[in-house]
């Protein structure tokens, strides 16, 4: 338990050990191509794989991957934190393929992966439903596919890819995530698409870990601007880590400037503040602010609501020691609001 309470975990990470793991879930033609052409693993998209961020050191197994297995995650998270629901978000590079076709492939398998796995032999697991967003089309078939389950309690996405997400073309998934009332989580990691600042790619990988912040803000602007928040008025999206320290400061800059561009937007007919603190989630971990407990109080107090933030862990990657992740100096009320009330209130299907 966390401060006397069973949390809910929005963000935990099961890894694919191997492209042969995922072989066994897809057709036959899909199998034999990824093995006659030598396919690599598609994992790398947030952190290089022997990097100290990629897993705490005692969630770190001697030989292989972290958080490949369910008795890993049991032994290591959801029994010594007294977890009471953990979401599987897995990062597997679904979205790399440039054929639409290969991506469907891979997500497919991976989602079936989760269920067979991890989904069928603990109760307390959910999931979300990887997409192959190259693919409008594609990424529908996979959500009708999967929607009964309510096993999947949202529809995941990567914050960086080929084209802003507001964009019409990404529409149709939203009605359909809508109709189906499951959230869009947008996580962190990249298809490598296009550089990760306005700039040009960087040298170093900390120049893109750090970037991604921004990205975030690139990406709540535009379905702010392109008007996807009033044409879904029934859609939440969720940011996992993202961070949300920066949240007051751009939502003062939208803010200022949507004033005096309303008629350019004219669709964003009430105050941006107000659409993202009802309609936008953030994920705890990981915290990017000080650890002063003034600061931490100043900081939520900036967000002006006590409903935007998820518990999260991150596990198994490394943003906190211990066993308690939150940031000092929170109330009691709040961290209930964190760890228990605000994430079913975010996904309906742990209502």
């Amino acid at each position: 338990m966390i401060r006397g309470l069973n949390p809910i975990d929005c963000d935990v990470h099961p890894n694919v050990p191997g492209l042969k793991t995922l072989l066994p879930f897809m057709e036959p033609y899909w199998a034999d191509t990824l093995v006659q052409r030598g396919m690599h693993e598609l994992d790398s998209i947030s952190y290089p794989n022997n990097s100290p961020l990629t897993a705490r050191a005692d969630w770190r197994p001697e030989t292989g991957k972290p958080a490949t297995t369910l008795e890993q995650l049991q032994s290591q998270l959801l029994d010594p934190f007294g977890i009471d629901i953990a979401i599987l978000n897995c990062l597997y590079g679904v979205q790399l393929p440039f054929s639409e076709d290969m991506g469907a492939a891979y997500a497919r398998a991976v989602n079936d992966w989760i269920v067979k796995e991890w989904l069928d032999r603990d109760p307390r697991l959910r999931a979300s439903i990887l997409i192959p967003i190259q693919s409008p089309e594609l990424a529908i078939a996979e959500i009708e596919r999967l929607a009964g389950d309510k096993r999947f309690v949202q529809i995941m996405t990567l914050v960086a890819g080929e084209t802003m997400l507001g964009r019409r073309h990404h529409w149709p998934i939203y009605e359909a995530a809508e109709r189906h009332g499951l959230p869009i989580a947008i996580h962190a990691g990249s298809s490598y698409r296009n550089p990760s600042t306005a700039n040009g790619w960087g040298s170093y990988h900390i120049e893109d870990y750090v970037s991604q912040a921004i990205t975030f803000q690139s990406q709540l602007a535009s379905l702010l601007s392109e008007g996807a928040f009033r044409k879904f008025p029934d859609l939440t999206f969720v940011m996992l880590e993202s961070g949300f320290t920066w949240v007051p400061a751009f939502l003062w800059r939208f803010k200022k400037y949507w004033r005096g561009l309303t008629m350019e937007i004219p669709w964003v007919d009430r105050s941006p503040v107000d659409i993202v603190r009802e309609r936008v989630r953030f994920s705890l971990t990981p915290f990017d602010g000080p650890q002063s407990e003034a600061d931490i109080t100043k900081i939520f107090e900036h967000l002006g609501s006590d409903e935007l933030v998820l518990f999260s862990t991150d596990y198994p990657h490394w943003q906190f020691d211990g066993n308690d992740p939150l940031p000092p100096g929170l109330s009691d009320d709040l961290v209930r609001k964190i760890l228990v009330d605000n994430p079913r209130q975010t996904y309906a299907r742990l209502r």
